[in-house]
């Protein structure tokens, strides 16, 4: 009996059915059962059989950061990379534990039901939690992407973390002109769960990979049923709870898109970036050096001496994009010593407009530049992109690149 066995273990009057997994201690056998959950039973009080003898291949494997499978010339080809992640995790038999490293054969294997909807290349370009995400696997990311394309892919499905998904489909959003879908997905509840969503999100992003709207995209539950996957625009969408698996939601207005994951039809409600419309490019430099501060009731002016020295400042204000009057003069030095900094607002609905009260305008006397309608996190990674890569930042973020900034605001529910 090893693990890596299917066993069936009796135990009192309860009857267990699983595969073996391995255990820390001699004196417990630790089942994975169908349903997907774990269970521990006492060895000396339980009667083992074995069903079948090493169901899951529990030898080394040597692998590589990028893999293929077989190839059909009648299915479009998906590139699958991945940066780690929920929805990247397989359950490693070895271990018991969950683990982000596989492949493409491994995806397949995770996911059966992606099989035969079209070629798959797999490529890893980090294996880490979206927290510990940075601007420097952005790069890496967006080149891999590029890369990915130029080399004759039809369109790319990016595996991520979903606590920092927002602002890494914003990056690329910026950083990459795509001839092809790039979608983003994740998975709110791992694969050894029950009610996990990984494979519903996997499957309806490879078919949103496969359709016509060539732009940086996020594909996530649309509801907590698993019947419809949500297309957000990469630069409008953001995560608005922690654990519900339809935690995404476009702000502003409704999803770009839909993917209907029984009857695999993909529906789009407004105007998008036709496949094809596009010539690859990739513009990958970044200012890292910007910060993004929210404002709260009684917070001190000297909160803005981190920005000292600093490229960029975004600032999350309050309703129509205000901070403490007090902060007025500090913010016009930042601004007179170099610093570009931009202006949002905490609201989820409407733009930023500093001409209605006296405080917004002394802030634009002082320098500051409105963010429209931009959610804080798209502006701030906007601005990182923009002081790298246009000669006049000011203006560019004051102009829609990517879908960040809407024609005009309407009230929605």
């Amino acid at each position: 009996m090893n693990p890596g066995d299917r066993v069936r273990v009796e135990r009192a009057d309860e009857t267990y059915e699983g595969v073996l997994l391995p255990s820390t201690t001699p004196d417990n056998l630790v089942v994975k059962l169908d349903g997907g959950y774990n269970v521990g039973i006492d060895r000396d009080q339980s009667d083992v059989e074995v069903l079948e003898s090493e169901v899951y291949d529990i030898e080394d494997e040597e692998s590589d950061d990028s893999s293929v499978v077989e190839f059909d010339p009648d299915l479009p080809t998906i590139s699958l990379i991945s940066t780690g992640g929920t929805i990247a995790s397989t359950v490693d038999y070895r271990t018991g534990a969950v683990t982000a490293q596989f492949d493409a054969k491994d995806v397949l294997r995770a996911v059966p039901d992606l099989a035969g909807r079209a070629n798959y290349r797999g490529r890893v370009v980090a294996n880490i939690l979206s927290e510990n995400m940075t601007p420097d696997v952005w790069r890496e990311l967006a080149q891999a992407v590029y890369d990915e394309i130029a080399n004759g892919a039809d369109g790319v499905v990016v595996m991520h973390g979903t606590d920092t998904m927002q602002f890494s489909a914003s990056a690329l959003s910026f950083m990459l002109d795509t001839p092809v879908p790039v979608v983003f997905t994740g998975s709110q509840r791992s694969a050894d769960r029950p009610s996990s969503d990984n494979v519903m999100n996997a499957v309806c992003s490879v078919e949103a990979a496969k359709a016509d709207c060539a732009e940086v995209l996020v594909c996530m539950h649309a509801s907590e049923s698993d019947d419809t996957c949500a297309l957000h625009r990469g630069t409008r969408v953001r995560k608005n709870h922690t654990s519900r698996r339809d935690a995404f939601e476009t702000i502003g207005a409704e999803p770009l898109g839909e993917v209907d994951y029984d009857a695999e039809e993909v529906t789009f409600r407004r105007e998008y970036d036709e496949r094809g419309t596009q010539e690859l490019a990739l513009a990958d430099d970044l200012e890292s050096d910007v910060e993004l501060l929210k404002f709260t009731p009684g917070m001190g002016v000297e909160a803005l001496d981190y920005a000292d020295g600093k490229a960029g400042l975004v600032l999350e204000g309050t309703g129509l994009g205000h901070v403490h009057s007090d902060w007025v003069d500090r913010i016009g030095e930042l601004v007179d010593d170099g610093t570009t900094v931009v202006m949002t607002s905490q609201c989820l609905g409407g733009r930023v407009c500093d001409r209605v009260y006296d405080t917004g305008r002394d802030l634009l006397d002082a320098g500051i530049i409105e963010g429209e309608d931009m959610l804080p996190g798209t502006a701030k990674v906007k601005l990182m992109w923009s002081l790298a890569n246009s000669d006049d930042p000011a203006t560019t973020m004051q102009e829609p690149i990517a879908g960040e900034i809407t024609e005009r605001s309407v009230p929605w529910e």
